[in-house]
């Protein structure tokens, strides 16, 4: 897994399949990082081919952590695979999803979309 600080932005871009031992892992990163205020977490899959429903939980604890902290967590560039089981379960409705990432001229700057 990638993980990108760049001013009130944290980029996290895991790879592969995210599935209970990875997604442990995951967790453990995230847990690392001390979340500041007004802070920005993004997610992008656009490298993750597959996640079961294990992989579901550092989403949803960082998710809570990024909450609590008054920051905001996205999900972009899901994957097929990813996106089903986002839909199975719901959560697609609880995430902010958008289609990618980008920070032109060092601003966030988010593409939405409506699945």
């Amino acid at each position: 897994m990638t993980l990108t600080q760049e001013r009130q932005v944290i980029l996290f871009q895991p790879q592969g399949s995210i599935n209970l031992q990875v997604g442990t892992d995951l967790s453990e990163k995230m847990a690392k990082i001390t979340p500041q205020p007004d802070q920005l977490w993004v997610m992008d899959l656009a490298k993750v081919d597959f996640m079961d429903s294990s992989g579901l939980v550092p989403l949803v604890q960082a998710l809570k952590t990024v909450r609590e902290s008054g920051c905001r967590l996205v999900i972009c560039n899901v994957q097929a695979p990813v996106r089903l089981v986002l839909e199975l379960t719901h959560l697609d409705s609880v995430f902010e999803i958008v289609n990618n990432y980008h920070i032109p001229d060092s601003t966030p700057s988010l593409v939405s979309t409506t699945f």
